[in-house]
C-alpha cells in the first residue's frame, strides 16, 4: 500500500514549523492558508493521527507531528541530493570518483589537485585509497578504483590507459650507526645477508603478487606501508631499498644513512592508470592534472 506521507505533504509540515503559522507556511509556499490546512488534514485522516494540538491559540506539533517531521526532514535532504545527483549526472560528472594512490607516493600533491577540485565541483565524492605494488593494478582491475596514480611498471592485461610519470630512484638505506655503515663500499650480498630485509607486502587480492627490492637476508620483516618500512629501518630493525623522495629529511637528518651496493636496484617507472573507455567530467578532469604533473625522484610528484 502506498504511503500518504508525500513530499508535498513534508514540505508542507516543514514550512509550518518553521514558520510558525499556517498562514506564514502558505505564503512562503505560494499557496492559500485553506490549501496548506487541508494538505494537513488530509495526512492526518490517511495516517489516523493527530500531527497538531489544536486546543491552544496557535497550533502545535504532537509528539507524533515532532517525529514526522523529524524524520521526514532526512527524506527531503536526501530527495535534494537525489535531484542534485541526477542532473549532476545528465551534465556528465561523476556522482563518486575512486582514487588509489600506490604507497610509493607521498599523498600531498593529490591533495592539492582534490582542493582544486572541490571548488570547482564538490558534489562529486572522492574516495581515497592506498595499494602496494601489484594491488594498484588489481585495485583497477576488480573495479575497486577508478584512477591509480602511481602504478609501477605495466599493465597486467590489456583495457588500461596509462600515462608515464616518471622513474623511482631507490637508496638502500640504514639507520645511523648501523654495523653495516662501517662496512667497506660497495656492499656485498654476503655482508648484507647478516642482517633481516624489510620488505613490503603487496596488497594484491587476485592478480599474482609482486615483490619488489628483495635482498639475501637471513629473515624479512613485512610491513603492510612504505610509512612503516622507513620507521623500521630508522630504528635500525632491518635493512633495505627506501624510495628516494620518501627519505630526504631522513638522510638530511642523518637518522638514515644511504650506502653503495655491489647490485643497486633499478629504477622503477610509475604512471597514472585509468580503464579505457571510462567516461566523466570528473576522470577527466584529475587525468588531465597529472599529464601535466612531473615526478621528480629527488621530491616527489608535483606540477610541471
Amino acid at each position: 500500500m502506498a504511503s500518504p506521507i508525500t513530499l508535498d505533504s513534508l514540505l508542507t509540515l516543514d514550512a509550518i514549523a518553521r514558520r510558525n503559522s499556517f498562514a506564514a507556511a502558505a505564503e512562503e509556499l505560494h499557496r492559500v492558508p485553506s490549501a496548506v490546512s487541508y494538505t494537513v488534514q488530509k495526512l492526518e485522516e490517511d495516517l489516523g493521527v493527530a500531527l497538531f494540538d489544536r486546543s491552544r491559540r496557535r497550533a502545535e506539533l504532537t509528539a507524533t507531528g515532532r517525529l514526522v517531521l523529524e524524520q521526514g526532514r532526512h527524506i527531503l535532504k536526501a530527495a535534494d541530493e537525489l535531484t542534485a545527483l541526477a542532473r549532476q549526472a545528465a551534465e556528465g560528472w561523476e556522482p563518486e570518483l575512486r582514487i588509489c594512490i600506490d604507497s610509493i607516493l607521498t599523498n600531498e600533491h593529490v591533495l592539492q589537485l582534490l582542493a582544486d577540485f572541490q571548488q570547482i565541483q564538490p558534489k562529486t565524492e572522492i574516495r581515497l585509497s592506498e595499494e602496494v605494488l601489484g594491488g594498484s593494478w588489481d585495485a583497477l582491475n576488480d573495479d575497486r578504483c577508478d584512477l591509480v596514480i602511481g602504478a609501477e611498471g605495466k599493465p597486467p592485461a590489456a583495457g588500461f590507459r596509462t600515462h608515464a610519470l616518471g622513474e623511482v630512484v631507490f637508496d638502500f638505506a640504514v639507520a645511523a650507526g648501523h654495523p653495516l655503515t662501517h662496512a667497506p663500499q660497495p656492499l656485498t650480498p654476503d655482508v648484507i645477508q647478516g642482517y633481516p630485509t624489510v620488505v613490503v607486502a603487496d596488497s594484491s587480492q587476485r592478480l599474482p603478487r609482486r615483490s619488489s627490492g628483495l635482498l639475501d637476508g637471513r629473515s624479512r620483516i613485512t610491513v603492510p606501508t612504505i610509512d612503516y618500512k622507513v620507521d623500521v629501518q630508522i630504528k635500525g630493525l632491518g635493512v633495505g631499498f627506501l624510495p628516494r623522495h620518501r627519505i630526504q629529511q631522513e638522510l638530511t637528518e642523518g637518522c638514515l644513512v644511504a650506502l653503495e651496493l655491489e647490485s643497486p636496484r633499478p629504477n622503477t617507472p610509475i604512471s597514472v592508470a585509468w580503464r579505457a573507455g571510462k567516461e566523466g567530467k570528473a576522470l577527466a578532469w584529475f587525468i588531465d592534472r597529472f599529464k601535466s604533473s612531473l615526478f621528480d625522484p629527488k621530491h616527489g610528484l608535483k606540477q610541471q
